[in-house]
């Protein structure tokens, strides 16, 4: 690794202020316009003049379909795991090739520990059939990590086994456990519909996605129906992609915030290149994780950022692909 990546990478995992995400993404830049060459050629095509790039609103960010048709990693470097998201008949699946792993490891769990705390602290719940029916899904690593990291005895997947999981989540509430179930959206309307449990110990977080398997419906009205059959305030969800080593999560009123590594800001639909800080548009994503592919991607989802930097989706562009792991529309 070099010099300079090292402490990039040190300073990554410490304390994060917006003066010190600006110098990191500016270095981020830097790098990547020099050792990622699909990256650099997509610069020179926009006839970006490097020395006129000072701010992160200056940085070109590049459309996550390049994960599709290209393979968007530094030097063309080996990747020790290659993420894919799925793909729906007739659509041509993001590969995201991950140099080093552990930097996505670290990322997600620095993002989990901001919002919820350690993972011990929980039993982990992983409802998420569809992701496990398949390889390469970057949210089953995760939540395979997050599982093993809360060392609880009754944490796991669940494919079809929803009896299982019921039975589960009825000893963790008569032992007053604490435990976070994580699951696809379609696998929880199932689940809800089937079993009536009054989860006052747990936290239900969503990931997006009906797969096919159910009519697509507002986020608003699955977290409507979610509340009222397990008895709780609040649904949880988390933001993420296949071409992402960062997450944002919601807390259960719809605004995201972002992990100490990850920046959302907002494109004008019509002018991909001019960027804000904050309003109504496309969302544009800094991951500083990304280091190793790219830190600066354009999505397909449109949404709001605020004032503080948290953000909301409202949709996705019409002709863009329904993503895996992709939020629905509010």
């Amino acid at each position: 690794m070099l010099p300079e990546l090292e402490k990039y990478f040190a300073e990554l995992c410490s304390s994060m202020d917006s003066h010190k995400f600006e110098r990191l993404a500016m270095q981020a830049f830097a790098f990547q316009y020099l050792h990622n060459h699909i990256y650099h050629r997509y610069c020179d095509l926009l006839n970006i003049d490097v020395a006129m790039v000072n701010y992160i609103k200056d940085i070109p960010f590049m459309p996550v379909e390049f994960f599709k048709s290209h393979k968007v990693i530094c030097d063309d470097m080996d990747a020790e795991v290659v993420f894919t998201s799925s793909s729906t008949t007739g659509t041509i699946p993001s590969s995201h090739y991950v140099a080093d792993a552990n930097v996505y490891r670290k990322a997600f769990m620095s993002g989990f520990e901001q919002f919820y705390g350690k993972p011990s602290d929980f039993c982990i719940l992983g409802l998420l059939p569809a992701y496990l029916e398949r390889t390469g899904s970057s949210l089953v690593y995760m939540v395979d990590e997050l599982i093993r990291q809360s060392g609880h005895k009754m944490s796991g997947f669940f494919l079809n086994n929803q009896q299982e999981l019921y039975e589960r989540i009825c000893r963790l509430e008569n032992n007053a456990e604490k435990y976070i179930l994580i699951g696809v959206s379609f696998a929880l309307l199932d689940f809800a519909e089937k079993y009536n449990i009054k989860m006052k110990h747990g936290i239900i977080m969503e990931t997006g996605g009906m797969k096919g398997r159910r009519k697509e419906i507002v986020r608003s009205e699955l977290h409507e129906i979610l509340t009222q059959s397990f008895g709780v305030e609040k649904i949880h969800s988390e933001y993420g992609m296949t071409e992402l080593l960062s997450q944002a999560y919601s807390q259960g009123d719809g605004i995201y915030k972002c992990s100490n590594t990850m920046k959302v800001l907002v494109r004008e639909t019509h002018d991909p290149l001019s960027v804000h800080d904050e309003g109504n548009g496309a969302i544009n994503v800094v991951d500083l994780a990304n280091i190793f592919s790219c830190c600066f991607l354009q999505t397909s989802d449109l949404g709001q950022v605020f004032e503080d930097g948290s953000f909301s989706v409202s949709g996705r562009f019409d002709n863009a692909d329904i993503r895996g792991c992709n939020l629905m529309a509010i």
